[in-house]
């Protein structure tokens, strides 16, 4: 049976392998739009454990090898959520960062920074609610709606964005698009479908 993604913006299951078994198969498309779905929020969490700017590229690329060696090794149902997982992951390579460099012997952020980051929880098997942040959802749903807009006439893939995104009402959108609240309805249910089939296990 497939897994029922379920976030503030509505139901995100799915019925499909999509983007997910693309990377588990390697495939060089697959992998790209991984990056790009969550590349932003990886470097949102080096920015929060104050990974200096001109070594976050670094820790990026030892991350997503990370998630290139173990990606066979998710599975929702027994590591949580495909970001709480990543997120373990960043963690990890964060602290392995801080470590290489002497644990606060001249390393950015010093001592302080690096005791943090070890009594952080590493969000492996935390409650969805405790470990992932409200901004965090958006960023990444924001990706994964530029991600399919091309696929989608201009003023659908609008509908959808305003309620999904922004919370809007129908209504609201109809008015401000010169549509019906059904057709916005129904552009909103086009593109979560979309969404179903590309980000099965991805988006939370």
């Amino acid at each position: 049976m497939a897994n029922t993604v379920t976030t503030s913006y509505g139901s995100l299951g799915s019925t499909s392998s999509g983007l997910l078994q693309r990377v588990r198969e390697n495939d060089q498309d697959g992998w790209r739009r991984l990056v790009r779905l969550y590349g932003q929020l990886v470097l949102y969490w080096c920015r929060r454990a104050n990974v200096p700017r001109d070594d976050r590229a670094d820790v990026f690329q030892e991350v997503f090898r990370a998630v290139a060696r173990h990606i066979g090794e998710f599975q929702r149902e027994r590591t949580g959520s495909f970001r709480a997982w990543l997120r373990s992951i960043v963690h990890t390579k964060a602290v392995d960062y801080f470590t290489k460099r002497g644990a606060g012997t001249g390393a950015a952020g010093g001592t302080d920074t690096y005791r943090r980051l070890l009594e952080v929880p590493d969000e492996q098997g935390a409650s969805q609610s405790a470990s992932l942040l409200p901004n965090e959802e958006i960023l990444v749903l924001r990706q994964a709606m530029a991600m399919v807009q091309p696929e989608f006439e201009q003023r659908t893939w609008q509908a959808a964005f305003s309620t999904i995104i922004d919370g809007r009402t129908a209504t609201e959108v109809a008015e401000e698009l010169g549509m019906t609240p059904a057709a916005v309805r129904k552009a909103k249910s086009r593109v979560l479908q979309r969404l179903r089939a590309e980000m099965e296990g991805l988006l939370d």
